[in-house]
């Protein structure tokens, strides 16, 4: 796991939890720095993504989200699965979805 002073990040693969592809999805919200991380939603991340793709994605996307905003915030760098409890407690077992 990645473990990143996250004063000195300038991309978003510097993350934890932030491969190739997620921070592929970040970019389509506008996120091009980690530091525009700090102080989102990550539900409300989740959302736009599933409206600019126009499909559902796997609720565990939420759980990275949350996963990255988190440590912006000045969490530990924890895996992204351990923010699945969390997830279902805070939002629940279902997440809107699409119309």
């Amino acid at each position: 796991m990645k473990n990143p002073d996250r004063t000195l990040l300038d991309r978003l693969e510097q993350l934890p939890n932030i491969g190739k592809a997620m921070a592929a999805d970040l970019r389509l919200l506008g996120i091009e720095h980690p530091q525009q991380l700090i102080g989102r939603d990550p539900l409300q991340l989740y959302q736009a993504l599933q409206e600019i793709t126009g499909q559902r994605h796997d609720p565990c996307v939420l759980d990275v989200f949350m996963a990255a905003v988190d440590f912006m915030a000045g969490g530990e760098s924890r895996p992204w699965w351990s923010f699945t409890a969390e997830r279902k407690r805070r939002y629940g077992r279902l997440l809107p979805t699409l119309p």
